[in-house]
């Protein structure tokens, strides 16, 4: 085979010759490759008629581990039929095909962050962070300091001991400060800023361990004690496109709810005490019902 042709050509060859069910996979795939990178393994294996393993063998026909890695080729090759302005738009869409567009390219984002995650690794990163005695969160770049201070102010709000840096020289005098028991959460998609990495050596050389997000595969991701690697497809503006911001805060979102849940009744005893206070003095007076979790584990408001 030509080393030019592309996923979907191989996927159309492969189509010819393949057995009934992989056929009809193929043929579900080629028909909107859009959906294919939006449903699960049980939505395909539905819409195509077969099975979860009958997919795995299809993936692993086309040269990838599984639907994950074939997912990710086939993001890759769409965004190169896109416009200048994002991979899955073309430069003549109306402008309700723009939205549908990319309201379904973010959407599959924030649904493949689950299949990205190692649970084992998540929990065990959950459970570092909640019984850190201190926590430094450093970031490299714009988005990566939002993020940085978005995970502090909630990791705060819970009553953990928890500050964002964003100067360069204050990560790592701040790394140089910490200590075996300390957490160092480091952010950034791309994940080979020098800086912090540097801030992320003396923080491991202090006997702190480190959380990363990121790519893996990245200078930083083998620098973590426990790697929340997740990958998007490359975006067609920016370097660090939509995609990333939306995986990473998805991402945020459950470190904070699982953390709340492994500090438990003190955490909501916290959040309980700075929304009465806030609303004591007119902030926040407008809030949802605050969420517990009880020693039976039933959720309540």
């Amino acid at each position: 085979m030509n080393a030019s042709t592309t996923l979907l050509e191989r996927m159309a060859l492969a189509r010819e010759s393949a057995p009934a069910t992989r056929r009809a996979i193929l043929q579900a795939m080629l028909e909107d490759p859009d959906r294919t990178l939006e449903e699960s393994f049980e939505q395909l294996a539905e819409r195509s008629g077969s099975s979860v393993p009958t997919i795995m063998r299809t993936c692993r026909d086309l040269g990838f581990a599984g639907l994950r890695e074939f997912k990710l080729a086939l993001a890759q090759e769409l965004a190169l039929g896109g416009s200048p302005l994002h991979r899955r738009v073309n430069i003549a869409d109306a402008a309700d095909e723009v939205v549908g567009k990319i309201a379904r390219s973010a959407a599959a984002s924030v649904a493949g962050v689950r299949n990205q995650l190692d649970m084992d690794v998540l929990q065990a990163a959950v459970d570092a962070i909640a019984g850190a005695t201190h926590i430094d969160i450093v970031g490299a770049g714009n988005t990566s300091w939002f993020m940085a201070t978005d995970l502090q102010a909630r990791l705060f709000r819970l009553g953990l001991s928890a500050t964002a840096w964003a100067d360069y020289h204050l990560q790592q005098v701040a790394a140089g400060a910490q200590k075996a028991g300390g957490v160092v959460v480091a952010i950034t998609h791309v994940g080979g800023m020098p800086s912090l990495l540097d801030a992320v050596d003396i923080a491991r050389a202090q006997g702190a361990k480190v959380v990363a997000i990121t790519r893996p595969g990245t200078p930083l991701a083998a620098r973590a004690d426990w790697l929340l690697g997740l990958t998007v497809p490359d975006d067609a503006v920016m370097h660090v496109g939509i995609d990333a911001y939306l995986v990473h805060l998805t991402l945020i979102e459950v470190l904070t709810v699982l953390v709340a849940q492994r500090v438990g009744e003190p955490a909501v005893r916290r959040l309980r005490g700075v929304r009465e206070a806030l609303q004591r003095h007119g902030v926040d007076v407008r809030t949802h019902p605050l969420q517990s979790w009880d020693g039976d584990g039933v959720q309540r408001g």
